[in-house]
């Protein structure tokens, strides 16, 4: 999975974004927020990684359970499966 070149992440005050860029601003209007975890998540899938990549990087960060990890990274890749945003 990856990232779309269509999307890109920005900083804003203590905030970050995500923007559609070119052709993606015809079918996504608006932007994503992204909290820490969130924040995490996009920047291992701008590189392109997977499932279980997504998971070992939550349980490394956050003291939280493999199924707990799978489960929140599962919910994240839907969430941007959703708006357009995965290449897969």
């Amino acid at each position: 999975m990856k990232i779309k070149e269509n999307f890109v992440l920005r900083q804003v005050a203590d905030t970050w974004v995500v923007l559609p860029l070119g052709q993606a601003t015809v079918d996504f209007k608006g932007m994503l927020t992204l909290n820490e975890s969130g924040l995490l998540l996009w920047r291992l899938l701008e590189k392109g990684t997977t499932r279980e990549a997504l998971a070992t990087a939550l349980t490394e960060e956050y003291e939280v359970s493999e199924s707990e990890a799978l489960a929140d990274a599962d919910e994240f890749v839907q969430k941007l499966r959703a708006v357009g945003c995965l290449a897969e």
